[in-house]
């Protein structure tokens, strides 16, 4: 498994062996089968989390039981909530593994200690946290500005291979319609 975060670093930014063996050191793997919780609401999330193979979601449930799906991640993305993380509070997110997953986890204190021994590891997270903060004002701007279909097929074009891998009714709650109104949107999508 570390291979795989080997790779990805090394496609990032230029580590010397002895920078590749301490990132290894400080890494944990943690295996999920289909439905576990790396993390659940009201637990502190106390890592940074890559994921080497599988599909996870975070996700919110509000008190009629509906979930609101705020994001999944797949092979070479990172997951967590950064809120708990940052400030040591309970989480108001739960995550969990849609496919058989494994992920490495990285301390908090690790962490911080990786990004001031490598500076190259430094930029990156400074590059990952900058696209992410667009990725999420995108995200925010197509929630209240766009239709239903308009979301969709968003979703379709950036996400499609993210579709093929998760159920249709978490598609659905993630772009923040009905399972029907979706079975209706992709139909009319079809008939096109």
């Amino acid at each position: 498994m570390f291979e795989v975060f080997a790779k990805y670093l090394l496609n990032q930014i230029q580590l010397s062996d002895e920078e590749l063996e301490m990132i290894r050191e400080v890494t944990v793997v943690r295996k999920l089968r289909k439905n576990q919780y790396l993390l659940q609401e009201g637990d502190i999330w106390r890592f940074n989390a890559f994921i080497t193979r599988g599909c996870l979601r975070t996700y919110s449930v509000n008190d009629k039981s509906n979930e609101h799906i705020i994001n999944f991640a797949i092979e070479n993305w990172w997951i967590g909530d950064r809120e708990s993380l940052l400030n040591g509070t309970p989480s108001r997110f739960n995550i969990d593994a849609i496919e058989d997953s494994e992920v490495l986890l990285i301390s908090k204190d690790n962490f911080a200690m990786l990004t001031k021994s490598i500076p190259q590891f430094q930029d990156l997270v400074n590059l990952i946290i900058e696209r992410s903060f667009v990725a999420s004002q995108n995200r925010i701007n197509s929630s209240i500005s766009h239709s239903a279909e308009e979301k969709y097929k968003n979703f379709m074009e950036k996400q499609a291979h993210i579709a093929l891998r998760v159920p249709q009714h978490m598609v659905a709650s993630y772009l923040g319609i009905t399972p029907e109104t979706l079975s209706r949107i992709r139909k009319q999508t079809l008939k096109k």
